[in-house]
């Protein structure tokens, strides 16, 4: 049997998704809550790994072997990790290879005064955004295009095309910006970088057009910083059917 866990976890104490030496990670800790119930080490495999500091809302595993009652594993699960289901399915299901599509949201605090709620979820920028800018850069994203500017100079991609197929701003609430944008794979920081070049076209540091030409593959540097990730959250994985 396979099974396929959802989880929500609170990115801030951990060193990412996947397991490394010394760090606290949510792959090792899912891990071991899955071995002490089952009483066998059980290596998993995620949809999306996620870094430091960045949270999800819908992360999707798969693992080979039983599925387990959420509530059985939330027991043993630290505070700041959650299985939100599990799920049997057909042998063979893998949470990476058979995904279609993620969908991450990045949170902006766009107001002068900063949020202690939200000090934690979202970036907060006290320097006026121009919104009508930020909206023409989502719009250029949409399409198959090369995000070489978008991702470390140093990196282990080979392939640099991703198809974004919903890429658009959201104000949920006065002052509070969200970026949300669904493709079939992302790379290494990507979503941050081209957070912070939009925020930069949005103050004026450039034009739409100027990202847009970015999208041609142009070299990392001539993109804008890279946002902080406390900002962003793997929102959902989409399947077939």
């Amino acid at each position: 049997m396979t099974t396929k866990l959802l989880l929500e976890y609170d990115g801030t104490d951990f060193a990412g998704w996947a397991r490394q030496p010394e760090r606290r990670t949510v792959q090792d800790e899912l891990e071991a809550a899955i071995a002490t119930i089952l009483r066998e080490p059980v290596p998993v495999t995620v949809a999306g790994r996620t870094d430091a500091g960045v949270h999800a809302w819908g992360q999707v595993v798969s693992y080979d072997g039983e599925a387990l009652d959420p509530l059985r594993l939330n027991g043993v699960l630290p505070p700041d990790v959650a299985v939100l289901e599990s799920t049997p399915m057909q042998p063979g299901f893998d949470a990476r290879r058979d995904a279609r599509s993620r969908t991450y949201c990045y949170r902006v605090l766009n107001r002068r005064a900063r949020s202690p709620r939200l000090r934690g979820t979202a970036w907060w920028v006290n320097r006026q955004l121009d919104r009508a800018a930020l909206d023409a850069c989502a719009a250029a994203l949409v399409g198959t295009h090369d995000f070489t500017a978008f991702t470390p100079t140093q990196t282990e991609h080979v392939r640099f095309e991703r198809d974004v197929f919903v890429a658009q701003w959201r104000e949920p609430a006065e002052g509070l910006l969200e970026f949300w944008i669904t493709a079939d794979t992302f790379m290494r920081h990507m979503n941050r970088v081209l957070v912070g070049t939009m925020a930069d076209v949005a103050h004026g540091l450039g034009t739409p057009e100027d990202f847009a030409f970015l999208l041609t593959g142009r070299p990392r540097s001539e993109a804008g910083a890279t946002a902080p990730p406390h900002g962003l959250a793997l929102a959902s994985v989409a399947y077939d059917g």
